[in-house]
């Protein structure tokens, strides 16, 4: 017997099974049907609420994709299951009711017909999906759903451990999606967000170490006429399923698809769906289970479906070069040292991080000449600045012991550190005015990921350089006190609510549980180190639309800045994932080593080739302030060119905010051509 409750159950059903899942479909007292998804426990995981379902603008009430039988077959791959579909024709099931003399739906044929095939893999916990729907009729449709599934329907209810829509959402707990704890409205609604905000084309939610996956292709074409715009798969995400107001979780395929940010989150079109006789509406999914948590969901989309390749704006060899020809001219200024014309006092005698490196490639070159004289004229300047974010240490020991004992001296008694927003973790005054106008994006005293487990890296260091044992001990228990801790928190603290979902404090924790296991040989800080390194992934652009190149941008964080001042589910920021990586480098941290099972090599040349578009070129006219609004000028007379732009927006693809000297991007390149000669 079915087990949701919300079908009228017809008295037949059929089955799909193999070692991993069985789908038991069922016939309603209209047709088949609906099926419910069970893992090879047989537990109740999932409802697939219809074979598809039509919302026409003048009949208010949807029509279901039903069929009166079906074929059963095996196939190389596996098993099948195939319905020949047609829309519900209201008029009829109307018929010699009460409702007949007074409700006068003017449909006498059906508006959709089509076919829908399961497929089983034979081996493998997947069912794949393929609608091939055809309209009947020139009509107006205010949706076309496909896959609809429902998680924990009739089973588990809203319960979950954690799911996540990568690039939008990543939700612990009873934490609910589209919720303000990290966003104020309007932006806090995502329940239907534009296509290129989603990082993969992946949903995935977990409940008691089974992770179950909704994934298709977003490039596909769903449906186009030839004279209307062409429809995308458009997913829709609701944990818990506040779409249908049930005890479940929604993942669903729809279209139309959204177009611009101002059309997002309409459960019902407005103005509806064109629809024409013989046009064709096509979904493909598959729906699939791991064990594990949803962020194994995603590793395990990631095996099945590897990596794409990098598309790089310039050979590395090429861009490393440009990248040091810009530091010998515009980023130079005689008498002041290295910088940028974004600022007045832009420019001082530094020493860029990559250039060391960089010199020795080629040390008789011209350019090479040229900066060897520049780099030794500000070493030789009283205000001369090491390359920032270095992680070099400073000091005699004296001075390092002290710089130890001051950080682990904040650390409390459990081993974390609390958040100081008005004192050592003041960056600028976005806490300030958040916590004033509307309310705290953070508590004091409060901790989260990343201030509790960036001091591990510091500390660790400073033991090396010291021998100072009592650092190494502070940072075990940093260690230990995170050890529970399953999504990355707190990474951008200056400007976004602590607790948000954010990239940074992933990318630091990775380094600090690597060198945790290098310090302590504890297998539980290698676990933590993958696991880490892995929460990158859903913050990372695995596809991009055909019009608009995207590959490997990642977002920041799943929040926004101060409420209401940055979108990161709308913008990307390429400088966090980029120093991960340098700082990897720096610690001679090879990822693909220590987690083989994904290519981290081919990740780290995704980033960097990515931040390759991402830098500036005046005559593309692609990039505007909004920050530092009267560094305009400066860019239209080409003197921000090489800079790499602070944000991108998904949906216009327009670059934006202050421009970063490529200083990290070159790091990057050197490392990854290292490794290119390494073999």
């Amino acid at each position: 017997m079915p087990r949701y409750q919300h079908a009228s159950y017809g008295g037949e059903s059929v089955t799909l099974q193999n070692n991993h899942l069985r789908l038991d479909v069922y016939k309603r007292l209209t047709g088949w049907g609906w099926g419910e998804l069970s893992d090879q426990s047989g537990r109740f995981i999932a409802v697939l609420d219809h074979l598809g379902e039509l919302l026409l603008r003048d009949q208010e009430i949807p029509m279901r994709l039903e069929a009166q039988s079906y074929e059963q077959r095996s196939v190389p791959s596996g098993q099948q299951l195939i319905f020949h579909v047609e829309s519900l024709l209201i008029k009829e099931k109307l018929r010699g009711t009460s409702f007949e003399n007074w409700i006068n739906y003017p449909l006498t044929e059906h508006a959709m017909r089509g076919v829908v095939t399961i497929t089983l893999d034979a081996d493998v916990p997947i069912l794949r999906l393929s609608y091939r729907l055809i309209s009947q009729a020139n009509q107006y449709a205010r949706y076309v759903r496909g896959p609809w599934l429902k998680i924990g329907q009739d089973a588990f209810g809203t319960q979950k451990d954690d799911a996540i829509f990568p690039g939008v959402e990543w939700l612990l707990s009873d934490e609910w999606s589209s919720g303000t704890d990290w966003f104020k409205d309007p932006w806090a609604l995502r329940v239907i967000p534009h296509p290129n905000k989603v990082a993969i084309p992946l949903m995935a939610l977990s409940y008691q170490q089974t992770g179950i996956g909704l994934a298709w292709d977003p490039n596909t074409v769903v449906s186009q006429w030839f004279n209307t715009r062409q429809q995308n798969p458009q997913p829709v995400f609701a944990s818990p399923n506040f779409v249908d107001r049930r005890n479940n979780h929604l993942f669903g395929l729809m279209i139309p698809s959204v177009d611009v940010e101002s059309h997002e989150n309409a459960i019902w079109a407005d103005p509806p769906l064109e629809l024409h006789p013989e046009q064709r509406i096509d979904f493909d999914a598959e729906v699939f289970l791991t064990g594990g948590d949803s962020l194994s969901v995603v590793v395990n989309w990631i095996q099945r479906h590897g990596l794409p390749q990098p598309q790089a704006r310039w050979p590395l060899p090429d861009a490393l070069d440009r990248i040091a020809r810009a530091y010998d001219t515009r980023f130079w200024r005689d008498g002041e040292g290295f910088g940028n014309a974004q600022r007045s006092n832009g420019f001082h005698p530094s020493a860029p991080r990559f250039l060391d490196d960089y010199l020795k490639r080629d040390p008789e070159s011209p350019l090479a000449l040229s900066l060897r004289r520049k780099l030794d004229w500000c070493r030789t300047q009283p205000g001369f600045r090491e390359a920032p974010r270095s992680n070099r240490l400073r000091g005699n020991r004296d001075e390092l012991l002290k710089q130890g004992r001051q950080l682990a001296g904040y650390q409390r008694e459990d081993g974390s550190f609390p958040f100081d927003p008005d004192g050592r973790h003041w960056v600028k005054d976005d806490f300030v005015v958040a916590r004033e106008y509307l309310e705290p994006m953070g508590k004091a005293h409060d901790t989260a990921l990343d201030i509790s487990i960036t001091p591990v890296i510091e500390l660790l260091t400073l033991a090396e350089a010291t021998g100072e044992d009592a650092f190494r001990q502070a940072a075990h228990r940093a260690l230990d006190y995170c050890l529970p801790l399953k999504r990355p928190e707190g990474g951008d603290f200056w400007e976004t609510p602590l607790h948000s979902p954010n990239l940074l404090a992933a990318g630091h924790a990775a380094v600090a549980y690597e060198l945790g296991y290098r310090a302590f040989n504890d297998e539980r800080y290698r676990a933590q180190a993958i696991h880490w390194i892995r929460s990158l992934l859903p913050f990372t652009h695995l596809w991009q639309p055909r019009n608009l190149p995207m590959l490997y941008n990642t977002k920041p964080c799943l929040c926004a800045s101060d409420w209401y001042f940055a979108n990161w589910v709308r913008d990307h920021v390429q400088w966090e994932v980029l120093e991960t990586f340098a700082q990897s480098l720096h610690f001679g941290i090879d990822w693909s080593t220590i987690d083989p099972d994904i290519d981290w090599r081919r990740v780290q040349e995704g980033v960097t080739t990515a931040a390759l578009r991402w830098m500036i070129d005046h005559t593309e006219d692609n990039w505007r302030p909004h920050n530092l609004p009267d560094t305009l000028p400066a860019y239209q007379a080409g003197l921000m060119d090489d800079l790499f732009a602070d944000t991108h927006n998904t949906t216009t693809g327009n670059y934006g905010g202050a421009g970063i000297m490529p200083d990290v991007i070159a790091v990057n390149i050197l490392g990854l051509l290292n490794q290119r000669a390494a073999g």
